[in-house]
């Protein structure tokens, strides 16, 4: 059953969304581009978010991830997966015999080596936001090059032409629907007057950032009345697909509550943050998930109604948590 489980691509996209999108983009420990937007707009240290994200970002990973397996368990067992969402593990037998067992065996170890160095260039260089995506990137193309070295031999500048060609147009095919689908999304923020017309007063920051603002101006101020509107307007403002461009506001409503509490400001910020980006980074919009969704070959929207559940059960449970550690 649990090897059924490892061969759904539904199951797999679900682990590539939670890990990728959910626990290592909230949490962002090593590009640190999240919690720097957040702890400038909270007016602290970058460190204090980080400390602060710990334990909230392992408590929401481990309560989503350990509900995810379980009600997909269960659909597998109810017969509720469709067998066209099985994968098909075969090997391409096209490029595969171009290396040998003990290149595979080299390369195995060869590049995550190579993604560690990253991460030790990346703390000792100080190495943050898009000097560190580049540095990936980097890594990625010489791996790739290197590859077609080996395999192609003679051929690999052409083979390397052709696999640039092929990356290109695979991610075209995946992003084409982001076009329409996230057009709705943008209606929420700065789309609406871009479209519509010029309907919002002046001081606006779009729709779903003002229904946050709103919502962070109305309610008492305590600590657990702080940490449920944090997540409620990290989560808000995450219903715009980016997840990034909320977390300003989530910092700055943190602060407001935290100088009105006296304490937790870095838990609070850190709380939005965790909320934004679970909900806009990629975890419940659909245009979000697309990559995961295309690389595995199920529907965006049939990940995203997969994950509702056991993020909303996620971001409950953390956010009670935050309520003990402010």
């Amino acid at each position: 059953m649990f090897l059924l489980f490892l061969l759904l691509s539904i199951g797999v996209a679900m682990a590539m969304n939670l890990f990728g999108h959910g626990i290592a983009l909230s949490g962002d420990f090593i590009i640190q581009g999240a919690p720097k937007l957040t702890a400038d707009a909270a007016g602290i240290p970058v460190s204090d978010v980080i400390s602060a994200s710990i334990p909230l970002v392992f408590i929401m990973g481990i309560v989503t991830v350990t509900t995810a397996f379980f009600l997909l368990r269960r659909d597998v067992k109810k017969g509720n997966i469709p067998q066209s969402e099985a994968i098909s593990i075969e090997e391409n037998e096209v490029q595969s015999h171009l290396l040998t067992r003990r290149m595979k065996t080299t390369f195995a170890f060869l590049i995550p080596i190579l993604f560690g160095l990253d991460v030790v260039a990346m703390y000792y260089f100080q190495l943050q936001g898009g000097d560190a995506t580049a540095l990936i990137g980097g890594t990625a193309i010489f791996i790739l090059s290197l590859l077609s070295v080996v395999a192609y031999k003679k051929k690999s500048l052409e083979q390397i032409t052709d696999l640039f060609i092929q990356g290109f147009q695979f991610g075209f095919k995946v992003f084409g629907p982001v076009i329409p689908i996230a057009a709705f999304f943008y209606l929420g923020d700065s789309g609406f007057q871009t479209i519509i017309g010029e309907f919002l007063p002046k001081q606006s920051h779009g729709i779903v950032n003002d229904l946050g603002v709103a919502l962070s101006s109305v309610v008492p101020l305590s600590k657990e009345v702080g940490a449920i509107t944090l997540t409620g307007v990290g989560a808000i403002t995450g219903l715009d697909g980016s997840g990034f461009s909320g977390i300003s506001l989530v910092g700055s409503i943190a602060k407001l509550f935290a100088t009105a509490i006296g304490t937790g400001i870095a838990t609070l910020t850190a709380l939005g943050q965790i909320a934004a980006i679970w909900v806009g980074g990629g975890t419940l919009v659909p245009w979000a998930l697309i990559p995961a969704a295309a690389i595995c070959g199920v529907s965006p929207f049939e990940l995203a109604r997969r994950n509702v559940v056991s993020v909303i059960t996620g971001l409950i449970v953390t956010t009670i948590v935050a309520m003990f550690l402010i």
